[in-house]
């Protein structure tokens, strides 16, 4: 029998956004996990990114960003906890130099960061969504996730419900290397398998950006649309940037907003500039993600310019370049913006 990543592996495919409604399965082996345990974790926590974390339940997700103090964003999380322990999700690529900042800012808080990724209770973790993916998981879960942005543990391990897309909804499932073994199998049988790049695509049509390394300090964080997808708290207590942050939400209209588009190149990635034909000496915005459709492009997340959105005459590299197709997003940007 062949182990469960050889089995992802030998049925990996680049899938469209039909197969993605329809069903699928993908790996998340490009995410790393902190971990922060000890009691004033959720206190440190709470001063250091954009959300709060001190109200932060059991049975919760939220999204959160960490901010330098220009209020550009290093890093974005998933951020959820258990009994014992918060995590904190982001790239692997920029987990350890983010870990050790916030490691920098601990002094005496009663709080001990530390990689999770390998953690035996969630060495495997795998992205569901689509029509199918609910059915398959209810051999499983007995309730699932009742809304986005909530979770359940269970002994086969933790399911995290994320943002719908498609009108159906989203989950990742963090397991045991034991417990994929026995249930990958079953879910490749029942649903369309996809390359992590599959995953991005969800990602990137449920309109959820995450900052990687091409983009760090790129954003304040409404730039990417972070306190419509409540990643922001603007009630809570300072936080590295927090001035910033709010003055860009309180003082005078938001002048750049990010929106879905299509682009038929497939070099086109996450930090690469865009250029509007009306203005075509000057960038109007720049890639935030960007995944393989399944038809030759990519789809990706774009931070531009109002101005540039509503006139949707925006190309790659260049006023030259390929042309971006604009895609309807699935909330509203706010509606004073456009």
């Amino acid at each position: 029998m062949s182990s469960w990543n050889e089995l992802l592996a030998q049925q990996a495919q680049a899938l469209t956004t039909t197969q993605l409604a329809v069903g699928f399965v993908a790996p998340l082996g490009d995410q790393g996990l902190i971990a922060l345990d000890g009691e004033e974790s959720a206190s440190f926590l709470h001063n250091q990114l954009t959300n709060d974390v001190e109200h932060l339940g059991q049975g919760e997700v939220r999204l959160a960003g960490y901010c330098s103090p220009k209020g550009r964003l290093l890093a974005s999380f998933l951020m959820w906890r258990n009994e014992t322990t918060i995590f904190l999700q982001l790239p692997r690529e920029i987990q350890a130099p983010v870990q050790k900042r916030l490691g920098m800012f601990v002094l005496r808080a009663k709080t001990k960061l530390s990689d999770a990724t390998e953690l035996p209770a969630s060495q495997v973790a795998l992205g569901l969504g689509g029509g199918m993916a609910e059915e398959a998981l209810q051999n499983w879960f007995d309730p699932l996730p009742a809304r986005p942005f909530t979770k359940v543990d269970h002994p086969l391990g933790t399911l995290i419900r994320v943002a719908d897309v498609f009108g159906a909804p989203r989950y990742q499932w963090l397991m045991s290397a034991e417990v994929a073994q026995t249930v990958v199998p079953e879910l490749a049988a029942k649903l369309s398998v996809g390359r992590t790049d599959a995953w991005h695509l969800s990602e990137i049509h449920a309109g959820i950006p995450q900052i990687t390394k091409a983009t760090q300090e790129q954003f304040v964080p409404q730039m990417i649309n972070f306190e419509l997808l409540g990643g922001v708290n603007f009630k809570k207590g300072c936080y590295p940037g927090q001035e910033i942050v709010a003055r860009s939400q309180y003082l005078g209209k938001l002048k750049r907003r990010t929106t879905l588009v299509s682009i038929a190149d497939a070099a086109a990635a996450a930090g690469v500039e865009v250029f509007a034909t009306a203005d075509p000496e000057q960038p109007c915005g720049m890639i935030v993600n960007a995944a393989p459709n399944g038809k030759g492009g990519i789809d990706a997340l774009v931070e531009m310019k109002l101005a540039a959105i509503e006139a949707a005459s925006v190309r790659l590299g260049s006023a030259d370049g390929v042309p971006l197709t604009f895609l309807d997003m699935p909330y509203v940007l706010d509606p004073l913006d456009l």
